[in-house]
């Protein structure tokens, strides 16, 4: 007769105690994260309550306790708004432009610096790329339109120089051009800090590795693919779950100043915006956490889905 072999259960009131002695260890430690904990709860947590407008007609006079409960009103007339497939098709259109293009860039700009042997040329090269991040698009929206201007715009004055177009071409008005001016601004203003971590990936890299490779005859090139991107490539799963989780956030600030002419919003109005224009310019606070809370359910879906796949490689979030 086969014998159960007991286990011992560590007591509560020890689990407890370790946890205590744990926390004590590293009090300095907990300290310093302490504020960021308070920030996250105070401006992130807190305001969750929010999403109850979402379910309601709400009114500021009558408050969330008050204010009628109308269930998923919102979100269905969020679905058959003649707006509805406009505004997702632009935000999906931009976001995988964005990720397309946008992704890779830091990647490939870190690797082509790794390269550089000349280190004051690639200082100046980092400073240079770093520079637009540290800008508001603000700044940002205005050096473009002045670009693009048709009055003395950068632009059109070299096209006229090259004899590649007669007259200059308006291109914050024409909606063909909206999508590629918007995707080249955003990776020109965020291709160089979105460097830095890749950089510092690489830097981790053991030497002796490129050392091996070069002894085995290995190019500058395959030494990169065969041993500085699979190095790395933990960093970049990680960065990409984060990106896919965002597919949705097409942006806000840029569209909102580049697209700013009435002529594109057909191609411009993405959900940020439309929750923007539509629910908190006109006051339709209910409707506007309906589509918001609607994007942040299709988010975490996203972000579960891509972490889930990514841990099969053995690098994920959770």
């Amino acid at each position: 007769m086969a014998q159960l072999s007991t286990v011992k259960k560590t007591p509560p009131k020890v689990i407890r105690q370790s946890v205590v002695l744990r926390f004590m260890k590293q009090l300095d430690l907990q300290l310093m994260v302490l504020p960021a904990m308070l920030l996250i709860l105070v401006f992130s947590y807190i305001p969750m309550y929010g999403v109850l407008m979402a379910f309601q007609d709400y009114s500021i006079f009558k408050g969330f306790l008050n204010s009628p409960w109308v269930g998923f009103k919102h979100f269905e007339m969020f679905f058959q708004s003649p707006e509805f497939s406009e505004v997702m098709r632009n935000t999906i259109v931009i976001s995988l432009l964005k990720f397309g293009i946008g992704f890779p860039a830091p990647i490939l700009l870190a690797l082509m610096l790794n390269e550089v042997r000349n280190m004051a040329f690639k200082r100046v090269v980092q400073t240079v790329s770093y520079l637009p991040h540290f800008l508001s698009w603000v700044i940002v929206a205005g050096f473009v339109m002045s670009l693009l201007s048709t009055d003395n715009g950068s632009v059109n004055m070299a096209f006229q120089k090259l004899n590649l177009i007669e007259e200059p071409i308006n291109f914050l008005s024409l909606p063909e051009y909206f999508w590629t001016i918007i995707v080249t601004t955003g990776v020109w203003k965020e291709i160089g800090f979105g460097s830095i971590v890749y950089l510092a990936a690489i830097a981790g890299i053991d030497p002796h590795l490129y050392e091996a490779a070069q002894m085995d005859g290995a190019s500058r090139f395959k030494q990169m693919f065969l041993i500085t991107l699979p190095s790395i490539m933990p960093v970049v799963i990680i960065f990409m779950i984060l990106a896919i989780g965002n597919l949705l956030n097409a942006g806000f600030d840029d569209i909102l100043l580049l697209g700013v002419n009435p002529v594109l919003r057909d191609v411009s109005d993405v959900i940020d915006t439309y929750v923007y224009r539509v629910g908190i310019k006109n006051s339709r606070y209910s409707y506007a956490t309906a589509v918001g809370l609607f994007k942040a359910v299709i988010s975490v879906g996203l972000l579960t889905m891509a972490n889930y796949i990514a841990r099969r490689s053995g690098n994920s979030l959770w």
